[in-house]
């Protein structure tokens, strides 16, 4: 048994010396009973101390009536008791100086409002007592390694999954077994599997990080229903990315937060999906949309060794297939460069009707030249284009004649390229897969799902450290409500964005003397922290190019104001230059997310945004390489670049301003609600702010 990490708690719940089961039963098919059962079958090492006041002995083993009389420390309290004794039991536990407890008790925060009153004294209880605790409504976890078996699931008595490198986490207790059963299956060595559910105190955040930490654990896979603290979230992905290790993630749940939001464009854009995309994105995490991609992910990362680069290179002996998966590797990113000229020329020699670029075509010559595998093989790996290899063999792995063949052929490549991720997609009898994985390859029988996969081992040779973040300014904390456009310009101002210099006017002769000091055309826009889309109540005016038309357009506005916003206070007319150079238009924004914080949102198309969703997102704050991803995330990307006779945008003025707005957010702290900087023109040297809302929290949380 292992000697636990002194001084951290969760070391001694999932590495334990020694288990406490309250509530335990003598019969080993109930709730009380399974654990006990578990850890007797499948070897334990460690003491196991039945707890239940009404036995002397059971399974087996001595029964106590209450921990405190168990006489020797425990590491680990199972709790298998009704809700309405498990708060007792938690007490008892944490006094007996327990470090963790399993709580598999259900009705609380999942069936209202007083089982929420109860999960919340559970927290209290951990948090003041200083033990940790999973659950409650939780499955529990298994550590195969020590062969802790924690859980009420008897899916271990159909098979234990095999020990290995994957630590794998959820928040549901059923997705979870089902996950456990599929690693089984699929022959996935697990080092960790835990299950969360309510998470009173130990979140999915919590066991990432933990299994960041552990050295038996490579890659990390994660179920994931909700996020209550992203910003611990983000902490632990960026420890796992730290220690070099994968997290692949699968959320369901694509619900919009603050869509209804009218004052920002910002807030009906981001949704918990999306801010949760970003973030995965941020950390250098994966996301697995399917369950057969979230399966195929943890089985490539925790067999095959890292690429070298992302490129893939693809040998087919079918062009349509290998056209097929030339798109798929399109649709989900992955990099298939071109083969070397030379390299073509090469394999076009021994096969005229090749098709050598990549996939490379070798066609079915290979059943009477079965030599051309390996042949074509190395011109691609020896191109150093490519960071692994995928052969697809369509039904040859079952032929009796190039079967034999194909296994040769990945023995020399394994041989000679031992650090080359290598992938075969065919039919092949059992013995045969289990011969090639024997070798160290990855094997597929759908050329798609090889593909996906393939993607997420190309992320790794991507992945890299994380960037530093410049520090946040000092600034004030802001009022509650919104401020005007000017006072909103002179805070991005201040912050080092690009605004428009503009000025505020209360009279037509103040308007006209600010139109001459800033230079003809200008705009007129009404001023007032209470209207927050001027052109709906006709307040903004464009194009003045004199002063009868300011003035005439400093009435219009003011008697529009009048009529169509009645109660509004007016602050007065802004006046500000209008752009000599035509540029691009896009909206900067940032939301304050109940889970993540501060989230920046970038976006092509000005007032069109909502229409077309190109939008991007990052957490705050990040450096400048996060905002060059976010602005390379959108869509429209390539109308920031030369085309059709119109020159290139400031690309990197916007991503400036995107990490300044970024440091803006977190500077403000709980006192920001959102701002909206729209329309934010770029042009061919630099960018401007045009218009602005800064709103702050109506009801900012007590310190």
């Amino acid at each position: 048994m292992p000697e636990p990490t002194p001084g951290d708690p969760l070391d001694r719940l999932f590495h334990p010396r020694s288990i406490a089961v309250v509530g335990a039963s003598s019969n080993p098919a109930k709730i009380g009973g399974v654990p006990v059962a578990l850890l007797q079958r499948m070897g334990y090492a460690g003491a196991i101390h039945p707890v239940n006041p009404g036995v002397a002995e059971l399974q087996g083993l001595r029964c106590h009536a209450r921990i405190a009389d168990i006489g020797t420390p425990v590491d680990l309290a199972i709790i298998a008791l009704p809700a309405a004794l498990a708060e007792a039991a938690l007490v008892e536990a944490a006094n007996a100086g327990v470090a963790g407890a399993v709580l598999f008790s259900s009705g609380y925060a999942e069936v209202g409002e007083a089982g929420r009153a109860a999960q919340q004294r559970l927290a209290d209880i951990a948090r003041a007592r200083g033990i940790r605790l999973l659950g409650p409504n939780c499955l529990g976890f298994m550590s195969p390694r020590e062969k802790v078996y924690a859980t009420f699931s008897p899916a271990p008595l159909g098979g234990v999954a095999p020990t290995g490198g994957i630590g794998l986490v959820s928040q549901s207790g059923a997705f979870g077994i089902y996950a456990y059963v599929m690693a089984r299956e699929r022959g996935l060595g697990l080092s960790q599997w835990v299950s969360t559910g309510n998470e009173c105190d130990l979140q999915v955040a919590d066991i990432v990080a933990w299994l960041a930490r552990d050295a038996h654990t490579q890659v990390i896979l994660a179920y994931v229903e909700g996020c209550r603290d992203g910003a611990r979230l983000r902490a632990a992905l960026e420890l796992a990315r730290a220690a070099g290790k994968p997290v692949v993630v699968t959320k369901v749940g694509r619900s919009a937060a603050g869509a209804q939001a009218a004052a920002s464009h910002t807030a009906s854009l981001a949704g918990d999906d999306s801010v949760f995309d970003a973030l995965l994105c941020q950390c250098g995490a994966l996301r697995a949309h399917t369950l057969e991609d979230f399966f195929n992910a943890g089985y490539v990362l925790s067999r095959a060794p890292r690429p070298l680069r992302p490129g893939v290179g693809i040998m087919t002996i079918s062009g349509g297939v290998g056209a097929l998966m030339a798109d798929d590797a399109t649709d989900c990113g992955l990099p298939l460069p071109e083969l070397p000229a030379d390299a073509q020329a090469r394999i076009l020699e021994r096969v005229p009707f090749a098709a050598p670029r990549n996939p490379v075509d070798i066609t079915g010559q290979v059943v009477s030249e079965p030599e051309l595998m390996t042949f074509a093989a190395r011109q691609m790996v020896d191109s150093g284009c490519y960071g692994s290899l995928l052969g697809f063999f369509a039904g040859a792995g079952t032929s009796p004649t190039v079967g034999p063949h194909v296994l040769d052929w990945a023995r020399r490549l394994r041989a000679e390229y031992p650090q080359l991720p290598l992938a075969l997609c065919a039919l092949f009898p059992p013995e045969s897969r289990h011969a090639l994985e024997a070798l160290g390859c990855l094997v597929f029988s759908d050329p798609s799902a090889a593909v996906r996969a393939l993607r997420v081992l190309a992320a790794t040779a991507e992945a890299a450290p994380p960037v530093a973040t410049p520090e946040s300014p000092a600034l004030r904390r802001l009022q509650p409500g919104a401020l005007n456009e000017l006072d909103s310009l002179a805070l991005l101002r201040d912050a080092r964005l690009p605004v428009v210099p503009a000025q505020a006017a209360a009279d037509a002769d103040a308007a006209v003397a600010a139109a001459q000091r800033l230079g003809y055309p200008v705009v007129l826009k009404l001023l007032s922290a209470e209207v927050l889309h001027k052109s709906d109540v006709g307040g903004v005016h464009l194009n003045l190019r004199d002063p009868d038309a300011v003035r005439a357009a400093h009435a219009a506005i003011l008697a529009d104001a009048a009529r169509r916003a009645p109660e509004a206070r007016i602050d007065g007319v802004l006046v500000a230059p209008m752009l000599a150079e035509p540029g691009v238009e896009c909206i900067l924004g940032v939301q304050r997310d109940a889970a993540y914080g501060p989230v920046v949102m970038v976006g092509l198309g000005g007032v069109l945004v909502e229409v077309l969703r190109d939008v991007s997102f990052r957490v705050a704050p990040f450096g400048r390489d996060d905002a060059l991803a976010m602005i390379d995330a959108l869509r429209g990307r390539r109308l920031l670049d030369a085309h059709r006779g119109r020159a290139a945008v400031d690309v990197g003025a916007l991503a400036d301003a995107l990490v300044a707005l970024s440091r803006l957010a977190v500077a403000a702290g709980d006192t920001l609600d959102s701002i909206d900087v729209n329309p934010f023109v770029l042009m061919r040297q630099g960018a401007v702010a045009l218009d602005a809302v800064v709103i702050g929290r109506k009801e900012p949380p007590h310190e």
